[in-house]
């Protein structure tokens, strides 16, 4: 059974920069990469375990996305009980762990 892939308003946002960040809209290598970011996020339907839990936060995961140079991390909370995926923040990999403040707020 697959479980419901949510995403918070925080990573809709960081879709939102990343998406003007790489001009998807004027390049299509960028728009498919893009692309491949939600295909990725949305393949926790089916696999939602298959992210490590993060450093920062035992209830938190992540998964890594893109190559060496633009790798970016989805963290995401994972509801077994509700069979609920609720990706929570997507930031670029060479940004430093989250901080306490952050924590908090995801």
């Amino acid at each position: 059974m697959r479980y419901l892939v949510r995403l918070a308003d925080r990573a809709l946002r960081d879709m939102e920069a990343i998406y003007e960040f790489i001009h998807a809209e004027a390049s299509e290598n960028a728009f498919a990469w893009f692309n491949d970011l939600a295909r990725k996020i949305h393949s926790l339907e089916r696999f939602p375990e298959r992210g490590a839990v993060i450093p920062e936060s035992k209830k938190l995961r992540h998964l890594f996305f893109g190559k060496k140079g633009s790798t970016y991390r989805i963290i995401y909370a994972l509801d077994k009980r509700h069979r609920v995926v609720s990706v929570l923040h997507i930031r670029h990999s060479a940004r430093a762990p989250l901080s306490t403040k952050e924590r908090k707020q995801l």
